[in-house]
């Protein structure tokens, strides 16, 4: 590998991230970067494990979601065990299905009858609720080297921090969204109950709590309906 070449590329990834609009946007980037970037990786896809429940962001085919689907259903498999850290791994990298995996023995087989010739998983982030895995596949065994392992890691740990800031952003997208939508609802009830401030958001906040629908979600009733 041209390691100064890929570097030019990583740095052009890198700033196509950050001008992603979306954390979808950046999540597809991720995974066609993997595709462009990763020598002999045809597909790629997240994996989030979020208790026992598996999810697939940003697939590039219907192999990476069958696959998930399938280390979901026989509760193991590399991309499983890349998402939970406890596993002591943070990079799976898997040479050859046509040959016995004693490690996922119900899985290998059947990844193998799915297409999947080999496959390299690695932690993307992790946090209180959910954990995530950049998982590459290959059609035909033998497809990644060493080589293409550092690129992989290198790949998903630019990533790592891209998803984080695009999480962050939208999160703080939210939460400007949901002010003004509870400021809103709160000058609706000042001015048809003639409240204080005060006393409308204690309207919304009591409203919230003994009907146990989120706040966000009382202040937007009042806002479209005018009322509570």
């Amino acid at each position: 590998m041209d390691w100064r070449e890929f570097a030019q590329q990583m740095a052009s990834m890198a700033r196509d991230l950050l001008a992603q609009k979306s954390v979808d946007a950046t999540l597809k980037r991720i995974t066609g970067a993997a595709t462009e970037l990763v020598e002999g990786c045809d597909e790629a896809g997240i994996l989030i494990l979020s208790g026992q429940t598996v999810g697939t962001l940003a697939p590039t085919s219907q192999l990476v979601t069958d696959s998930d689907q399938l280390q979901e259903q026989l509760r193991e498999g590399p991309c499983f065990d890349a998402a939970r850290p406890e596993v002591g791994e943070r990079v799976f990298r898997i040479a050859d299905f046509t040959r016995e995996q004693p490690r996922w023995p119900a899985y290998a087989p059947r990844a193998h009858d799915l297409g999947i010739g080999s496959m390299m998983g690695f932690l993307l982030y992790t946090d209180e609720e959910e954990l995530g895995a950049l998982n590459l596949y290959a059609h035909r065994p033998g497809a990644f080297t060493d080589t293409d392992e550092t690129a992989g890691w290198l790949l998903a740990s630019h990533a790592a921090v891209a998803l984080s800031g695009a999480r962050a952003h939208a999160q703080m997208q939210q939460a400007i969204a949901t002010r003004h939508t509870i400021g809103e609802a709160m000058g609706i009830l000042m001015g048809s109950r003639n409240l204080t401030e005060e006393q409308a958001f204690d309207v919304l906040r009591r409203y919230s709590m003994e009907n146990n629908i989120k706040l966000r979600e009382v202040a937007q009733r009042v806002s479209e309906e005018g009322a509570l």
